[in-house]
C-alpha cells in the first residue's frame, strides 16, 4: 500500500506507540485521524503533525461510530487502522485481599480486546465497498497490538495476557475472513517499549527491565514500533501474522 494520501485511523494516539505511529504516518503524507479518550493530548499532537483529533472511547459502540464518521467526513474512508489503545493494570487472580474483582478483569478485556474489535468491525465495514487501491484488490490494512505477554504472561497479568492472547488468536481468523474484501490484518507483539508507563518507573526498575533483553539491552523506542507499522503497510505479502518486536526477550514469571 502506498501511504501518501491515504486516510488512517490510529487509536490510543495520545502517547507512546500510538503517538509515534500517528506522527510517522503523517510524515509519510497520510491523512491521519488521532483517536483517544485524552482530548487535550491528542489535540496538541494533531496540531503538531497536521492530523485530526477525535476524542473517542474505543469500548463504546456509539463513540466509535461517531469517530469513524467524523474522520470519514474530513479525510474519506480510512484504509489504514492501527489499534494502539490499551491498558495494562497488574493484579493477581487471587491476591492478599482475595479474588480479583471481576470488574477489573472485564475492564482490561473491554479496552484491549473489545476496543480493538470495535474499531476493526467498523473500519472493515466501511472499506469493503470502496474501490481497490491496486490491481491485486487491496483495499485496506489493519494493524493490531498484542504483547509478548500473550505468550509468556507474568504473575499478575491474568487480564492483560488474556486480552493480548485473544488478539493473537484473532489475527489469522480476521485475515482469512477479510481477505475477500482485500483487507490485510497483522499484529505486532511488542516487548519492553519505552512508553509513558515504563518511563514513569524509577531508573533502577527501567535498567532492570532493559537488562532482561538479550540484544539490544535497552528499552525499545516507540518509533521502532511505528517504523514496523510503516513496513507492514508497504509490504503486501505480510498478512495474518504476529511479529514479535522484543529483542528476543522471553518473559520470566515475575
Amino acid at each position: 500500500m502506498k501511504i501518501e494520501g491515504i486516510a488512517a485511523l490510529v487509536t490510543g494516539a495520545a502517547s507512546g506507540m500510538g503517538e509515534a505511529t500517528a506522527r510517522i504516518l503523517a510524515e509519510r503524507g497520510a491523512k491521519v485521524s488521532l483517536l483517544d479518550v485524552d482530548d487535550d493530548k491528542i489535540r496538541k499532537i494533531a496540531e503538531e503533525c497536521g492530523g485530526l483529533a477525535i476524542q473517542c472511547d474505543v469500548t463504546d459502540a456509539d463513540s466509535m461510530v461517531n469517530a469513524v464518521s467524523v474522520a470519514g467526513e474530513s479525510h474519506g474512508v480510512a484504509r489504514i487502522l492501527v489499534n494502539c489503545a490499551g491498558i495494562a493494570p497488574a493484579k493477581r487472580i487471587v491476591g492478599r485481599d482475595g479474588a480479583m474483582p471481576l470488574e477489573d478483569f472485564k475492564r482490561v478485556i473491554d479496552v484491549n480486546l473489545i476496543g480493538t474489535f470495535n474499531a476493526m468491525r467498523l473500519m472493515a465495514t466501511a472499506v469493503r465497498n470502496e474501490p481497490a487501491l491496486d490491481e491485486f484488490g487491496e483495499r485496506g490494512v489493519i494493524v493490531n497490538v498484542a504483547s509478548v505477554s500473550a505468550f509468556e504472561g507474568q504473575i499478575g497479568q491474568a487480564a492483560y495476557s488474556s486480552s493480548k492472547g485473544a488478539i493473537v488468536a484473532l489475527t489469522i481468523q480476521a485475515a482469512r475472513e477479510l481477505a475477500s474484501a482485500g483487507i490485510r490484518v497483522m499484529t505486532i507483539a511488542p516487548g519492553m517499549i519505552a512508553t509513558p508507563l515504563l518511563l514513569g518507573m524509577p531508573d533502577e526498575v527501567q535498567q532492570s527491565l532493559a537488562s532482561q533483553v538479550p540484544f539490544p539491552k535497552r528499552l525499545g523506542d516507540p518509533k521502532e514500533f511505528a517504523r514496523l507499522v510503516e513496513h507492514i503497510l508497504e509490504n503486501q505479502l505480510l498478512n495474518g501474522e504476529v511479529i514479535r518486536l522484543d529483542g528476543a526477550i522471553r518473559m520470566q514469571p515475575r
